[in-house]
């Protein structure tokens, strides 16, 4: 009997343990979803505002912040799912959301304020009112999380490259992508997976850098106002914007951007 009970106790906590994963595994693919529809909230809101002139990143960052907050409390409710002592032991299955979170976060850091955002800053993201986390933060999700969003900067680089002002942009994208790159590099060999992250932000990096490339050749050639400028740029940049429609956004899986735009 003394041995039945052991048995007893050990399927229990095999069953606590299998349906809080189960639970979990929905909390993280929500969580991926949501931060997806975000991303593609941030991609279609520049174009808009960008049709007119020089893209309201304000407003489009005030909005995706808006989004943001419901990935939040998502995390929040978590916090009740996971005490922190058990954290590390479901961190397998919470890990890919809170990549895709801190992606979706990082790029609307960008967008409004041009800068890679810190450790802390995700982490704030990630408190309660009193500045209590709702769990500890990876350090290898913060770096993983950034190495996606490069996938994202290169298509935002690419596909507003021919309005006004996006020449520059271009170029301030690439080098913001040189620099990550380069110090990722450093951490390939203490951050596991972040290796093979580097590869697509090199392949990235080299279609915004053939692009700007295109247009700084191409502008050299012709002595034209900026306007007419522009349509050559358009012209000539064709190509690459065909490559990224229809290469699926970021470094993981990701749907077709129409499944997002009914609900965002």
């Amino acid at each position: 009997m003394a041995f039945s009970g052991v048995f007893d106790d050990f399927r229990q906590n095999l069953d606590e343990y299998n349906d809080r994963r189960e639970r979990l595994i929905k909390i993280s693919r929500d969580v991926t979803n949501l931060s997806k529809k975000i991303i593609f909230l941030v991609h279609r809101l520049m174009m808009e505002t960008a049709s007119g002139g020089t893209p309201d990143s304000e407003s489009v960052a005030k909005r995706s912040r808006d989004k943001l907050q419901e990935v939040q409390s998502i995390y929040a409710r978590m916090n009740d799912e996971v005490p922190d002592e058990q954290f590390w032991r479901y961190h397998q299955t919470i890990s890919p959301g809170l990549q895709e979170y801190i992606e979706a976060l990082s790029f609307t850091h960008y967008i409004q304020y041009g800068t890679l955002i810190t450790y802390g800053q995700v982490r704030t993201s990630l408190s309660d009112d009193n500045g209590v986390p709702f769990f500890p933060l990876p350090l290898e999700d913060y770096l993983l999380g950034l190495s996606d969003l490069t996938g994202e900067l290169m298509r935002y680089a690419i596909s507003g490259i021919a309005r006004r002002g996006g020449r520059a942009k271009a170029g301030e994208v690439c080098a913001f992508v040189r620099h990550c790159k380069a110090d990722f590099e450093r951490l390939c060999p203490y951050v596991r997976g972040l290796s093979k992250k580097q590869v697509v932000t090199a392949q990235s990096l080299e279609k915004i850098e053939d692009a700007v490339y295109a247009i700084v050749v191409r502008g050299s050639e012709y002595d034209l106002p900026p306007e007419m400028l522009d349509e050559v740029i358009a012209r000539t940049i064709s190509s690459f914007s065909s490559v990224v429609s229809k290469q699926k956004p970021g470094h993981r899986g990701r749907g077709s951007d129409d499944e997002y735009e009914d609900d965002y």
